[in-house]
């Protein structure tokens, strides 16, 4: 089945207003949001080393780097709404790209909207203690559950920003990119100042980095999880195909130009963070970033760089849900999901209702303000879906030759086959080190099959159209 450009100029619902620099701060503003700022304590717990966390961001840049290669190469080719929807649906049939719109749609979006904004709400609890002041605890079997007044600031804080999501796309970029500089801005003042006025610990850490083994191994796939959090983003500028101008040339540059940027910004940030805290106080931190900047500006300059690391965490809520919506809508759009998320505002032209749905799902689970619990069930899910994104991107190549990519991997084949690797060994030992949450997680993606074949048989043009995405 041969494709060519005029497959993408059809007529879209939505608008393209988005350029290459609002697509970049999209990439970089998705990706920059809690994670560079406080899993550094759970990276260092997980493997025991300084030098170690270090390799675990280089690795996790590398891994997520031929990840980008080919996310690029399918957004060249398919600009359109849902992207990975769209890829997995034409590379390995239209069941595939279902579960991964169901999983996006009722785990993946709405998990990382919930987990953005309890980050968000701990940076307000470094700024206002009483934030986090219990209210009532309650016991559910063997968990206990400590409700604050963190958790309803947390989901009143979604609600705002799919609100600002369903007023306009144009909007919305622009806001992405003032936040975006800001939060680039952020990590700079940290390093620059860690640089210049920081003092360095003499600490020496308890492992040394030539101790490698199969138990070294296992720590740093463990040390990837929240590092694979932190860099998640990369992928997410596809579900706004149709809504980028230029998008053949736009998606692989601003998905390459992010990556790279935030790529020296972390490794960066992390350095100046080892250069100035002892380990043992990295390692007991809930606050790396800010008690990085309290040792040389004081306990104001660390409320002002934290109040920037909430606006960037605000920030990246902002661009998940922007993306996010969209595979929803195009899934219901094709006749595959609930009717009511192929809705587009009359004025504001934006998929409302699939915004409705996601802001809905994200605030229930805001409610439970589990940051910690949260982004192991969101890594879990999302990696099982680049492992098969690199399968269709193979599959294509053998099965489209003729089709018309005006990006192509770099690498290939041993991009994908690598990024395929590395997806299957960081979900197994995931799922090693914690099999409830990722048997619950899978547990979702499997009940979307039933609602698959329920929706498939409707009599309706559009599944056809979504047998040829």
């Amino acid at each position: 089945m041969a494709a060519n450009l005029a497959d993408h100029s059809e007529r879209s619902d939505l608008v393209r207003g988005l350029g290459l620099w609002s697509a970049t701060a999209i990439v970089i503003g998705d990706t920059i949001g809690t994670g560079i700022f406080l899993v550094a304590s759970a990276m260092a717990r997980a493997v025991g080393s300084s030098k170690l966390v270090l390799a675990a961001w280089i690795l996790g840049l590398f891994i997520v780097l031929l990840g980008a290669f080919c996310y690029a190469e399918l957004g060249a080719a398919f600009p359109k709404a849902g992207g990975p929807y769209v890829y997995l649906s034409r590379g390995l049939g239209p069941l595939w790209g279902f579960l991964f719109g169901w999983m996006s749609s009722l785990l993946e979006r709405p998990v990382g909207m919930a987990t953005l904004a309890a980050g968000f709400v701990r940076f307000l609890g470094f700024l206002f203690p009483m934030v986090a002041t219990p209210l009532f605890t309650s016991h559910f079997w063997r968990y206990e559950f400590t409700f604050s007044t963190a958790q309803p600031l947390a989901a009143f804080v979604v609600i705002v920003v799919t609100a600002i999501n369903y007023f306009s796309v144009r909007m919305s970029g622009a806001i992405q990119v003032l936040l975006t500089s800001l939060k680039m801005g952020t990590i700079l003042v940290i390093v620059i100042g860690g640089v210049l006025f920081g003092t360095k610990n003499v600490s020496q850490a308890p492992l040394a980095f030539g101790q490698l083994g199969l138990g070294t191994i296992g720590a740093l796939l463990t040390a990837l999880v929240p590092a694979m959090w932190a860099y998640n983003g990369f992928n997410d500028l596809g579900d706004l195909g149709e809504e980028i101008l230029s998008p053949q040339k736009n998606i692989p540059r601003a998905i390459i130009l992010g990556l790279l940027t935030v790529g020296a910004l972390y490794m960066m940030a992390n350095v100046v963070y080892f250069h100035i805290l002892p380990f043992a106080d990295v390692a007991a931190s809930q606050h790396v970033a800010s008690e990085v900047v309290q040792t040389f500006g004081g306990s104001r300059g660390a409320a002002w760089l934290t109040a920037a690391m909430a606006v960037s965490a605000f920030g990246a809520l902002h661009v998940v849900v922007l993306t996010g919506a969209r595979i929803p809508y195009a899934m219901a759009r094709d006749g595959v999901f609930f009717h009511f998320a192929e809705r587009i505002h009359p004025s504001f032209r934006t998929p409302s209702g699939a915004l409705t749905l996601l802001g809905s799902i994200a605030a229930l689970l805001a409610l439970s303000g589990t940051y910690e619990e949260l982004y192991s069930l969101f890594v879990f899910a999302v990696w099982i879906f680049f492992a098969l994104t690199a399968i269709a991107l193979l599959r294509l190549r053998r099965k489209e030759p003729n089709l018309i990519r005006p990006y192509r991997a770099w690498g290939y084949p041993c991009t994908p086959l690598i990024f395929l690797a590395a997806a299957l060994a960081l979900t197994v030992n995931l799922w090693m080190v914690r099999p409830v949450r990722s048997s619950l997680g899978l547990a979702v993606i499997l009940l979307g099959i039933p609602f698959f074949y329920r929706w498939h048989k409707r009599p309706r043009a559009t599944v056809a159209a979504f047998e040829q995405n």
